[in-house]
């Protein structure tokens, strides 16, 4: 592990240049296609048609549309102005450095800002994000050029501000731009950051507010009609969706939409999330912020496995927190690190034959719920050592009760 750590700035080089030769030299590897959603989408306000743009040249069996509120539509409207491969390779480079920064602190908030600071520390953030960089999360964020990552370091610097208006400010900013962070507000109610959990909504109501005063019409077709309309952003039944509702639709064999199944699929993984938060360290701000994240990518219609960056802070949190000796939490992480390097997903969608097709084997099925069984497991151990602290809590306080027996 020190040569390892020694090594971390090459290894890191290493992997990015690599990841870079991965991009030029394979047929996809550099087609972007959600960024070129974003820009060439964003130019479509000069149209007056934001919500009838789609782009098919990288994939004419899926037309992507622009899916994004409108205020993100004019964040990216600037990048139409430069040559797209420009745009292209500096996003990949940004996101690259974006996901050194939120692996960084994150370990921060794990061990200590001070602590962090250290050489030897931020060896081992880069060789997390030389790991990273392979993981299947980030592989497709790369490779569609999507802002997840972005999204992600972004809540994270929120929930480190101690200024209310810092980090409520954020979380509505990075919401306007697409509506996921939004979760985060439950992580101030958490908290008991009451002014932040509010600005955030402020911010946000802000985002649609210019949006409506720039773009008027385009900005009320979002709002009034297309929001929540999740057969819009794509197909619910695809393996590449692994959020509860794709992976219940797999299993049945047809869309659950959001019926009686999902309902109380729903209220579980709720149940669990709230028990698994009670049963955390009072301290643990990493913690509390990843079991919102992962109901929060639980729930949502659409989680596409380039949602789930959260796998990254989540191994940190696993690997250096201070459970990290317990053999179920080395499990736990092994089943992420394992399941992301190797894209579960990814494999099983050479066995998919249309991206359309919701019903498959049964076998198919249930290992297309990997996320949200790796979800489960997440709140299933937090919860089995939130017990065993209060009953040790429990024990130590009977052993120091005074003994009452009458003397003989």
């Amino acid at each position: 592990m020190n040569r390892l750590v020694r090594y971390a700035p090459f290894l890191l080089a290493l992997s990015v240049l690599a990841r870079f030769l991965w991009a030029f030299a394979t047929p996809n590897g550099m087609n972007l296609v959600d960024l070129h959603v974003y820009v060439d989408g964003s130019a479509a306000l000069l149209r007056d048609d934001l919500y009838d743009f789609t782009y098919s040249e990288e994939t004419p069996d899926f037309p992507l549309p622009f899916t994004y509120p409108p205020f993100a539509a004019l964040v990216f409207f600037p990048l139409h102005y430069l040559p797209f491969s420009f745009v292209g390779v500096c996003w990949q480079l940004a996101t690259m450095v974006a996901l050194f920064l939120l692996i960084k602190l994150s370990i921060g908030l794990v061990i200590g800002d001070e602590v962090a600071r250290s050489s030897r520390w931020t060896r081992i953030a880069m060789l997390w994000t030389a790991l990273a960089l392979w993981t299947e999360p980030v592989r497709t964020t790369l490779d569609y050029g999507q802002v997840n990552v972005f999204l992600v370091l972004g809540a994270i610097v929120a929930i480190r501000s101690s200024r209310w208006w810092l980090a409520g400010g954020l979380i509505g900013f990075i919401a306007g731009i697409k509506l996921t962070p939004a979760i985060t507000g439950l992580y101030f109610l958490a908290t008991k950051r009451w002014k932040a959990a509010a600005f955030s909504a402020v911010a946000f109501a802000i985002t649609v507010a210019v949006s409506y005063l720039v773009l008027g019409n385009q900005a009320a077709t979002y709002f009034t009609t297309l929001l929540g309309d999740a057969d819009r952003i794509g197909p619910v039944g695809s393996v590449w969706n692994q959020s509860l509702r794709g992976a219940l639709s797999r299993i049945v064999g047809h869309d659950v939409e959001t019926g009686a199944a999902w309902i109380v699929a729903v209220l579980v993984v709720a149940t669990l999330a709230f028990l698994a938060w009670r049963a955390l360290r009072r301290d643990d701000r990493l913690g509390t912020l990843i079991i919102v994240q992962l109901l929060g990518l639980s729930v949502s219609p659409i989680s596409w496995s380039h949602h789930w960056v959260w796998v990254l802070p989540l191994l940190v949190w696993l690997l250096h927190g201070p459970d990290r000796h317990l053999l179920g939490t080395r499990l736990v992480a092994g089943y992420w690190l394992l399941t992301t390097v190797v894209g579960v997903p990814w494999v099983l969608s050479f066995f998919q034959e249309s991206i359309w097709l919701v019903s498959r084997p049964g076998v198919l099925a249930w290992l297309g719920s990997v996320d949200m069984l790796g979800v489960l497991l997440v709140y299933g151990w937090t919860i089995f050592l939130g017990w065993g602290r209060i009953s040790r809590r429990e024990e130590g306080n009977r052993s120091r009760e005074p003994d009452e027996r009458p003397s003989a």
